[in-house]
């Protein structure tokens, strides 16, 4: 890691400490070699077996102070995440879920990681502004708010890495250009593969061609009722409000009007022009049903390339299944 972000910062030197120089260098002929006190200047890491790690302290009691000022409007109080922020709390036994919760405590292996990572980039959008004492207790307060240390704990650079991560052993050496690259590597057969190929079942007996191809109609989804799942609904589609507008008397804003959606074609609303990726969904036939929409709304970016929803998503499970409910209610 070490040598690439030097390799890195080498050639952002070369090309721009001294591009307007009048003796060139390099084999671009432009900039010079950076020095090494200009490469040290960056060279910040802190790696698993306490290499870079600076002397200082930080206790539980200081960097929960520290990260109520500083951190927990993003994180929240007990690091448990705000909004689509990420919790930094949590998470224990849940790796093994189809959705787990990847926080400091259930998932990272190493503590050194975590250091480097606030020293370098946090607070948002003032980073390295904290002294290394602030850094330690704010490292110190994460391990208690995973229940990693009590709370009289005081982090230091003589008991750093007495600390062990839950997740330590749950990495392995990545071994894939010994293990499988070879096999995958070989020249591809392309004719003459085999010295003889019969036909030995066909697909109409295993049962695995569709008598029709005229797809089922999508089944109706009643209203729901659920009074509190509809008032849910209807508080997290606040955050779709700045673009959407639902229900009588909608218009179409910055996105379309959503009423009637759930089980609707995509692509549909008056008035609106969609990204060529919804028209030609929509054209060849996707309905927004209720586990389509949850797809879309968990990471519209992803679940189609080149649509104009610039929301990043939505990442708790019953939010979605809220919001839906409310858009449901309105099948106008």
């Amino acid at each position: 890691m070490s040598k690439c972000r030097d390799l890195i910062v080498a050639i952002v030197l070369t090309a721009t400490l001294t591009a307007g120089s009048a003796a060139l260098a390099g084999p671009y002929g432009l900039g010079r070699p950076a020095l090494t006190d200009e490469i040290a200047a960056w060279d910040h890491d802190v790696r698993p077996d306490g290499t870079g790690l600076p002397p200082g302290s930080g206790s539980v009691e200081a960097g929960e102070a520290l990260f109520s000022e500083r951190c927990a409007a993003c994180h929240g109080d007990f690091a448990e995440g705000v909004d689509n922020w990420p919790a930094l709390s949590g998470g224990q036994d849940t790796l093994d879920h189809d959705d787990p919760v990847k926080t400091v405590g259930s998932y990272w292996p190493y503590l050194s990681t975590l250091w480097d990572y606030i020293h370098r980039s946090k607070p948002y959008g003032n980073a390295q502004t904290l002294a290394t004492d602030e850094v330690y207790a704010l490292v110190a307060f994460l391990l208690y708010s995973n229940d990693l240390v009590d709370e009289k704990f005081v982090l230091t650079q003589g008991n750093f890495l007495t600390v062990e991560m839950p997740n330590a052993g749950g990495f392995i050496i990545d071994d894939r250009a010994q293990a499988e690259y070879p096999a995958f590597s070989r020249v591809p057969c392309m004719e003459r593969c085999k010295d003889n190929v019969q036909i030995t079942t066909r697909a109409g007996t295993l049962d695995v061609t569709p008598q029709s191809q005229t797809p089922e109609p999508p089944q109706a989804v009643p209203p729901p009722t659920d009074p509190a799942l509809l008032a849910a609904g209807e508080k997290v589609f606040r955050k779709c409000k700045s673009c959407h507008q639902v229900g009588e008397g909608a218009k179409t804003r910055i996105g379309p009007v959503l009423t009637g959606i759930v089980d609707a074609p995509a692509g549909v609303a008056d008035g609106y022009r969609y990204s060529k990726p919804m028209q030609a969904a929509g054209k060849g036939g996707l309905i927004w049903t209720s586990k389509e929409l949850a797809a879309f709304l968990t990471k519209p970016k992803s679940y189609m390339k080149g649509t104009k929803m610039s929301f990043s998503g939505l990442r708790k499970k019953d939010d979605i299944a809220a919001v839906i409910a409310y858009l449901t209610s309105f099948s106008g």
